[in-house]
């Protein structure tokens, strides 16, 4: 018997499933339980989560309790809505799934929403655009608004607004004594620092208060060309770019579109370039600014158009699904023509694969900002970032990724700054990648002194 099966064996026959149901309310599931496999894996299923047993906690008052429990069974706990963000390194701590927890509550008047730990994004901006109001989301409506908050949030909106942990108000969380507290920054000013954008390896978040911004007027969607047109999308975003207001945020992809046929028929299987777009404004001033793309011959697909907030998860349509995936991201000082040739060299010498996407982010704005009370991830000072996602369908698909995530990566080394955000960590990399050796320090003494004994660890941990 594997020292994997005795401790399976011990978990179930000893006592810890019957501990943990006697603590919490919510669901738990050790191994050999029904459900036990399904509750472990991770969004990302590249990431092998060995945990001792997975609880998904009702409210509050549960992860108090559990909090307490794991404390004086010298257990440590791992915090995941869904596992968007899982990195490699967990064994044996327990998995807490924060996905029933999912109150959306908007006060208009104060242009704020408290949204508990396990909602998505997509569920805040249904609430908040009832008021015309909208939060720093991401790309994708599917992960939880914390969690991303948590590791800074670079939102479609950032150029105008910043990250989105640099807006929170306040967040409701369960110190690793087990005891509920409200963190600001005047009850707990170096706690809330850390929390804003240094991840979830400081306590166990329940709920955040965050400002919400007006959208009372929407136009986004995509853009489509065959990848033979890469150089000339290239060149217009970069000129669009360089003069775009902070209303407008550009995204230029290299992308293989799958054979699937749920995709509209002109993209199935198209080797493609695209353009993604969101202004908060009016729809004729964003054709204004976006009219170098319209000289562009060969465009076989667009969905630009006025739309409402909550349907910004169809511009780029990312998997919703449980997807393993391999993402590579850098940010870039500048993005010259030297730049412009060797990320097209490197990522497209024909097809991207066996990458799927190669993404460059256009940054700048607000995002590059200094601000005075600014969370752990500050501000980003690159213009630009680049992000490379890979999905290997079988083994061997892992190394041909990370290949190409390298050579990439070699052809730009004049222009990456060497830093990254934290939400682009590889997951077998460190928390200290995405930080200066100040600001980890200051996380290190945090850690220290608000979780002493590691009742938390997060995806990435700060003292690993």
């Amino acid at each position: 018997m594997s020292a994997d099966d005795t401790r399976a064996g011990e978990d179930r026959g000893t006592g810890l499933a019957r501990d943990l149901r006697r603590a919490v309310r919510g669901p738990v599931s050790v191994p050999g339980d029904a459900g036990f496999e399904a509750a472990r894996t991770p969004w990302k299923l590249t990431v092998d989560q060995r945990v001792r047993a997975v609880v998904e906690i009702e409210d509050a008052a549960d992860a108090s309790a559990l909090v307490r429990y794991a404390a004086g069974a010298g257990l440590a706990l791992a915090v995941q809505p869904n596992g968007h963000g899982a990195a490699d390194g967990l064994d044996g701590e327990i998995l807490v799934r924060t996905g029933r927890m999912r109150r959306v509550e908007v006060r208009p008047d104060e242009r704020t929403a408290r949204v508990a730990a396990g909602a998505s994004w997509g569920e805040v901006l249904a609430e908040a655009a009832k008021y015309g109001l909208t939060g720093l989301c991401g790309s994708s409506p599917a992960v939880s608004a914390v969690g991303y908050t948590l590791g800074g949030g670079l939102s479609w909106f950032g150029r105008r607004h910043g990250l989105a942990a640099n807006g929170v108000r306040s967040f409701d969380v369960v110190d690793a004594e087990g005891a509920s507290r409200t963190v600001s920054a005047t009850s707990d000013p170096e706690l809330f620092w850390a929390l804003r954008g240094g991840g979830g390896d400081f306590a166990l978040v329940t709920s955040m208060e965050i400002e919400l911004h007006p959208a009372p007027e929407l136009y986004g969607g995509r853009m489509v060309w065959p990848a033979a047109r890469a150089a000339e999308v290239l060149t217009a975003f970069r000129d669009t770019t360089t003069v775009a207001p902070e209303e407008l945020t550009v995204w230029f992809t290299l992308i293989d579109f799958p054979p699937f046929p749920e995709l509209p028929e002109p993209l199935r299987g198209l080797s493609a370039v695209t353009v993604d777009l969101t202004f908060l404004g009016d729809g004729a001033d964003a054709r204004r600014l976006l009219h170098r793309f319209d000289r562009i011959p060969g465009l076989v697909f667009d969905t630009r158009g006025t739309m409402a907030v909550p349907e910004l998860g169809a511009i780029c349509a990312e998997p919703t699904a449980p997807t393993p995936a391999i993402l590579h991201g850098e940010l870039l000082d500048w993005f010259d023509d030297a730049a412009a040739s060797a990320f097209l060299a490197a990522a497209a010498p024909g097809p991207v694969a066996p990458l799927v996407t190669a993404q460059i982010r256009h940054l700048g704005g607000a995002l590059a900002r200094p601000v005075p009370d600014a969370g752990a991830c500050g501000h980003l000072a690159e213009p630009y970032l680049i992000g490379m996602l890979g999905i290997p369908r079988v083994p061997a698909d892992v190394s041909a990724i990370k290949a190409r995530q390298a050579s990439v990566c070699r052809a730009l080394a004049g222009h990456t700054s060497g830093s990254k955000p934290f939400t682009y960590l590889l997951q077998d990399e460190p928390a200290s990648a995405a930080f200066p050796e100040e600001t980890l320090a200051r996380l290190r003494q945090v850690k220290r002194r608000y979780d002493p004994h590691g009742i938390f660890r997060a995806n990435h941990p700060v003292l690993a």
